[in-house]
């Protein structure tokens, strides 16, 4: 009888053992940000890292007091301090332009961008948002591309030019591309300047706001690609993974604590077949 008690004595000390154990590292491995299940077998951790969320991404965030004691030690937004409005930020990749241009000036819409910029302007007219300023790159395709825009929505909305959104290469793209050769001066001159242009236009709504804001961008694909990966935390040499139709739209939505989302990426369902084009 008192071997048996001792049997299940073992077992049941055992079990408890290797509970506390599995609940032990179950906290460890939230407390570290990251599953407490093997990372898939196709995905090696050191390659594709499981990362957290930086909540204040942009510096503007009212963050709450840090325990004195314990913490994770990163900083930590207060959501009651946090604007329950919105906003959107809706961009838009020019219309196709003639790539026989030497010169910026040259590379003018083609009749078919021309058509594409007109439909945008249409689907964005239909949404009827109140829209508070379109800004636009100081590049010729662009802002002619939002010239258009403008005329649809009855030169209603507010219009400024930034230069920083002008065309560029972000980042090295990773996987490298035999069609996508560019210098490290390049890359280190360019990445500097559309980080610039992300840092300028996104950003969480201040406090003080009470209704969603709409601001409508007419930019570049590659710089529109970039903003994606920047704004959704994902690494930044993967924007030349995916493709953007000429005159599509993608759709950030900057939530008051930081949070964002993409409502769309190169969204071009508005247009007839026969005007999508990529190049």
């Amino acid at each position: 009888m008192w071997s048996k008690f001792r049997v299940l004595l073992g077992v049941g000390v055992t079990v408890g053992t290797g509970l506390g154990i599995v609940h032990m590292k179950r906290e460890v491995a939230y407390a570290q940000a990251v599953p407490s299940y093997q990372s898939p077998t196709w995905v090696r951790p050191t390659d594709c890292p499981y990362t957290t969320w930086d909540e204040n991404w942009d510096r503007r965030g009212a963050l709450k007091k840090p325990p004195k004691s314990g913490g994770d030690g990163k900083d930590h937004v207060d959501p009651g301090k946090s604007s329950k409005a919105c906003r959107h930020l809706i961009l838009i990749r020019h219309g196709q332009y003639n790539l026989m241009g030497k010169e910026d000036k040259e590379r003018m819409l083609t009749p078919l961008g021309r058509e594409q910029a007109k439909g945008v302007g249409e689907r964005l007219k239909q949404l009827n948002m109140p829209y508070s300023a379109l800004i636009n790159s100081t590049m010729t395709r662009a802002r002619e591309t939002s010239n258009i825009i403008s005329e649809v929505l009855g030169n209603k909305v507010p219009r400024k030019e930034q230069r920083m959104l002008e065309e560029g290469s972000p980042a090295m793209p990773e996987p490298r591309s035999s069609n996508y050769q560019k210098s490290e001066h390049t890359v280190f001159r360019d990445g500097a300047r559309i980080e610039a242009a992300f840092r300028e236009l996104f950003y969480r709504p201040e406090p003080s706001m009470k209704e969603d804001s709409y601001e409508i961008v007419v930019c570049h694909a590659n710089v529109i690609r970039y903003f994606v990966c920047r704004a959704l935390q994902f690494p930044p040499e993967a924007w030349l993974r995916f493709s953007l139709k000429h005159c599509s739209i993608t759709w950030f939505t900057i939530h008051g604590n930081g949070n964002i989302s993409v409502r769309s990426v190169g969204d071009s369902g508005f247009l007839p077949p026969t005007r999508l084009t990529t190049s």
